[in-house]
């Protein structure tokens, strides 16, 4: 059948001679996006080390990324420990710093900064359970580790002391001030006030340095006199004051202070 001039097109031939256009490209969602080869079973393969050696293999890094795995469910974790390792300098340290400082962090939320926080203090906690209401000087080794774990790795510095009772069991272990990277305030008035309270007949002083030479300055020395003689007014024994360092620590009474 011939169609007259009239007549209009089918909807098929309209169809066949509309020009063809490109298909758009199709949007990938972004938790379908590519990713490093690496990642793909990544989480499995380092939480299967972890069981397997034990932390004592992995390197910082590692071990960050099998703390963040708990706070980011998703994605890839590594770049972010990186960023830590680089700005605080190891797992202690990243662990140790201030909320604030690890929320600066690209990649670190309140909620990534509140759980490395947690760590840190369950880690305090477990250290202080071997050497709290426990005779002190006949644990003078666990004594030490508790405070290398509490204030090596601190970016300011802090004043802790330790009361004893007359049997030398520690009774109380608080911290007194914090300060800046070279200077912490100590009041002896406000020592001595603490262990009267407590019905402390010991202290053991400790403070850090966070440069990580514990070598006493002589403000350290004269602090150190100062708080002795104002024991020694009420009957109070100065045991030691300790500084601790990075990697080791000076005592007082061990260099001839006390």
């Amino acid at each position: 059948m011939v169609r007259s001039r009239s007549s209009q097109p089918s909807l098929f031939e309209t169809a066949a001679l509309a020009p063809t256009l490109p298909l758009a490209e199709p949007v990938v969602p972004p938790s379908r996006a590519k990713q490093p080869s690496y990642i793909g079973g990544h989480r499995k393969r380092l939480r299967n080390r972890f069981l397997v050696g034990g932390a004592e293999p992995l390197p910082d890094y590692e071990l960050l990324e099998l703390v963040l795995f708990r706070s980011l469910k998703n994605g890839d974790v590594k770049p972010i420990a990186h960023r830590l390792i680089k700005t605080f300098g190891d797992f202690n340290r990243v662990v140790s710093a201030p909320i604030e400082r690890l929320k600066e962090v690209d990649g670190i939320g309140p909620e990534v900064a509140l759980d490395l926080k947690l760590i840190e203090a369950a880690t305090h906690r477990m250290s202080q359970g071997k050497v709290l209401k426990r005779p002190v000087l006949s644990s003078w080794n666990a004594l030490l580790d508790y405070c290398r774990v509490t204030m090596a790795h601190r970016e300011t510095e802090q004043f802790r002391i330790l009361f004893l009772d007359r049997k030398n069991v520690l009774i109380a272990d608080e911290m007194q001030s914090k300060g800046t990277v070279d200077h912490v305030p100590v009041y002896p008035r406000e020592v001595i006030k603490r262990a009267l309270d407590l019905n402390a007949s010991a202290v053991i002083l400790v403070h850090n340095h966070p440069s990580g030479d514990p070598t006493p300055s002589t403000a350290d020395i004269d602090m150190t006199e100062q708080i002795s003689r104002a024991c020694d007014a009420v009957g109070i024994v100065v045991h030691d004051h300790l500084i601790i360092g990075k990697s080791k620590e000076v005592s007082f009474k061990s260099e001839g202070h006390l």
